[in-house]
């Protein structure tokens, strides 16, 4: 079934996108197959990747470090949003999606591809997202989506890339399925697809159990800049080095770990597990630097965007028009939100101590109940009167 001629592949170097090299050419005719990897700091060593891609039938293995867009981007901007899909998960493999449609689309157009295509089934997040932000980057290009559609087991498609010179797994594949990048790791399958079960300490790697952390508490300080973190104890990070040493320090002290059901956009319910130690403590730091520099009316009307913003970045939709209107409404709030937040880390928390900023709108003499206090208390009787008048009204309307 002959779709397109040459097609820029999503590869990883695992069995469905290995596969994907030779089913593109013998099922659907494609002349030429381009494989890319990115490299979001998944810690894998990625020539050996390039070079199964190239054994497996692929044209060209393009590998693409793109970890500092990675962070500067996409992390960031979500950071400023406090994301958090269903108030809990920091989105560290929703972030990635669009960033990796984005390099593919543009592959694509400097090879003179006519499609792209990726490995991902059709009962997960990632096919909506891949498809949904190539639509949206470039819409003249067909997207193939070959293990949406094969219907082999992985036996088969084991058995089916054989054939083809693939080599099958050297051991027993783990029976979880894992995606890792510099912002966290999500697991999910095996054991962990009973609800009831807790999961096993074997699939941690990022995080230590509680039992295994430090017994002194660490104290650090995350300084932001217009909503940005960009110093930790007060020495300037780029963005990599400040992910990945906040990563190791909250990681150390067994912060991050999330165990939750979500509901996935096609309809299904998902047990998943996530290590998200960076992330965990820069979006609650964030947050806590808001409620300090941002109006009340602000800090309140912010909250309830964000919860959407997460289920646009979540829900493929990255490259929407209402996620960059959004965007802009963050950006604005931001222009404030600059200071010191003062964590501590210990036994899998992270407790914020102290807070400083520049922009602070906590005023000592208004808030302090001492000889210092500046409040007329006066004022707040007929302030009362005036607040409370409509339900005054109605009562008296109603009794």
């Amino acid at each position: 079934m002959g779709r397109a001629k040459k097609v820029v592949l999503a590869y990883s170097g695992g069995v469905d996108t290995s596969v994907c090299i030779p089913y593109l050419k013998e099922e659907w005719g494609v002349e030429e197959v381009i494989t890319l990897a990115a490299d979001l700091g998944q810690g894998d060593e990625l020539e050996p990747v390039k070079q199964k891609a190239l054994k497996s039938g692929a044209s060209e293995s393009l590998v693409i470090d793109v970890k500092e867009t990675f962070i500067k981007d996409y992390a960031f901007p979500a950071i400023c949003a406090n994301a958090l899909y269903e108030n809990r998960y920091p989105l560290g493999t929703s972030l990635a999606r669009p960033l990796i449609a984005k390099i593919l689309v543009e592959a694509a157009i400097k090879y003179s591809a006519d499609a792209i295509a990726h490995g991902c089934t059709g009962k997960g997040n990632d096919q909506v997202r891949f498809d949904v932000s190539t639509t949206a980057l470039n819409p003249n290009l067909k997207i193939l989506a070959p293990a949406r559609e094969w219907g082999m087991s992985r036996e088969e498609t084991i058995a089916y890339g054989e054939r083809f010179g693939i080599p099958a797994p050297v051991k027993k594949s783990s029976p979880y399925s894992i995606d890792k990048n510099l912002l966290g790791r999500s697991i999910e399958a095996g054991i962990l697809e009973d609800p009831a079960t807790e999961p096993p300490e074997e699939i941690y790697e990022m995080t230590l159990a509680i039992a295994d952390t430090p017994s002194e508490p660490e104290y650090i300080e995350i300084g932001f800049t217009r909503g940005i973190p960009t110093t930790i104890n007060g020495q300037p990070k780029n963005p990599v080095e400040l992910i990945e040493e906040l990563n190791k320090k909250a990681g150390n002290h067994g912060i991050g770990r999330i165990d939750m059901i979500e509901n996935r956009l096609v309809g299904i319910k998902s047990r998943e597990i996530y290590e998200a130690p960076a992330m965990t403590v820069l979006i609650q730091a964030h947050r806590d630097l808001e409620s300090l520099t941002l109006t009340a009316d602000v800090t309140h009307y912010k909250r309830g965007i964000e919860e959407t913003y997460s289920q646009l970045v979540y829900n493929g939709l990255w490259y929407s028009p209402l996620k960059t209107a959004l965007d802009a409404f963050i950006q604005q709030t931001q222009e404030r939100v600059s200071g010191t937040v003062k964590l501590k880390l210990f036994k899998g928390n992270a407790t914020i101590v102290g807070r400083w900023s520049d922009n602070s709108l906590y005023t000592p003499d208004l808030a302090t109940y001492g000889a210092e206090d500046q409040f007329d208390h006066k004022a707040a009787e007929g302030f009362i009167y005036v607040w409370g008048l409509p339900t005054r009204i109605w009562a008296q309307n109603n009794s």
